[in-house]
Parts: structure tokens; C-alpha cells; sequence
């Protein structure tokens, strides 16, 4: 298998998160430019079908994008440790936690970073009100994760999940624009701490 990477994105940073925490090294990771944007050349295009990073190129030539898709595949070739879920119950309630911790607080994270950092500017056409918006909707969303975890060490179980993983992303992801955790979320500042302090928080810088 062959992982298309990029350093500078949220969604390849999940991945390789994702591969930290399974403790995988055996995977051929290439690193895209986006900024040059190597991801739309034909060569590219051809072989992952789309514009995006991560991709994960199996042995057969089948494309896999979508961070998450490409974390459930390899989290059925490296089982352990698991971050999905272990029975039904367990795999809901990590599945509502990820779509919310996504669509919540990473994605309006990652389009305040890509719409109010001066640099992405080549990427697309930005809107400092999408931008300022999507930081102020952010901030509202994390209220809800303090609550979660006034009751719970981590996310969505009682370890470490991929709800984490997304969770983590965005907000590390949203460093770009010096965005920081409001002191009175205490909860969501300490689960901060203690995910910086894991050795997979190098996987993602």
C-alpha cells in the first residue's frame, strides 16, 4: 500500500495521527505539495481520481480517499489498538462522537484556517467572514465537548478514539491562525493536554 500525504493539511495529519496511535511503519507514505498543486496534475489525477489528500493507493491500484475511509480501512488490517469500536453499542456512540466532533468543530476549524490565513490564499479565493464566522461557530461547539468531558477522560469511550483523532486535528490544525482553546472550557483544555502529550501529537507537526 501507498499513502499520499501532505504536512501541511488537517485530514492527512488524522491519518497519520491515526497510523501513530496503531504504531504502524510499514506503509509508503509520499508527500504531495499542495502548494505547488501536485495534487491536480494529470499524473495525479489519474491515479487517485480526485484532487484530495490523504489517499491510500492499495496493492491492487484501488484509490481510497476521505481520511475516514482510508482510517477504516487500515483499521481492519491493523486491528490493534482499536479506535472504532469493539462491539455495536460502543461503535455507534464513537461514530456519533467523530461526525460530531468533524462537522461541529474540525471542518468550521479547517475553514477559518483556509479562509483567514494569508498564505492558503493561492488555494482558493478567501472570505475573512467565512473565516471569522466559522471560528465563532467553533468556539459554540466546544462547549459541548467541556460537557462530554466533565464525565469522561476522552471522547466517545474509555480510551483514546478516533473521535480524539478529528477532535485533536482541528484544533491543532487552527494553531495556524493562533486559535486557542477559551480558558473556561477546562475540560476540553485538559483532554488538550493530554493529547499533546502522546507520542502520536509528533505525527501530526
Amino acid at each position: 500500500m501507498k499513502l499520499y500525504d501532505s504536512r501541511l493539511a488537517p485530514n492527512p495529519r488524522r491519518v497519520r495521527w491515526f497510523l501513530a496511535e496503531k504504531g504502524v511503519e510499514d506503509l509508503e507514505i509520499v508527500q504531495v505539495d499542495l502548494m505547488a498543486g501536485a495534487h491536480k496534475t494529470p499524473e495525479y489525477l489519474a491515479e487517485v481520481g480526485i484532487a484530495n489528500t490523504p489517499a491510500l493507493i492499495l496493492d491492487d491500484g484501488v484509490a481510497i480517499t476521505e481520511s475516514l475511509a482510508v482510517c477504516r480501512y487500515l483499521e481492519s488490517v491493523y486491528p490493534e489498538p482499536n479506535l472504532f469500536g469493539r462491539n455495536p453499542r460502543e461503535t455507534a456512540i464513537i461514530e456519533m462522537w467523530t461526525r460530531r466532533a468533524e462537522l461541529l468543530a474540525a471542518m468550521p476549524l479547517m475553514q477559518a484556517v483556509r479562509h483567514g490565513h494569508p498564505a492558503l490564499a493561492v488555494l482558493e479565493t478567501q472570505i475573512p467572514e467565512v473565516a471569522a464566522a466559522n471560528r465563532a461557530m467553533a468556539e459554540r461547539s466546544l462547549a459541548l465537548f467541556d460537557r462530554r468531558l466533565a464525565t469522561s477522560e476522552w471522547i466517545a469511550a474509555d480510551r483514546v478514539t478516533i473521535a480524539d483523532g478529528v477532535l485533536y486535528s482541528g484544533v491543532e490544525f487552527a494553531r495556524m491562525v493562533r486559535f486557542e482553546v477559551p480558558e473556561a472550557l477546562a475540560n476540553v483544555r485538559r483532554w488538550l493536554a493530554a493529547m499533546r502529550a502522546r507520542g502520536s501529537a509528533k505525527a501530526g507537526s
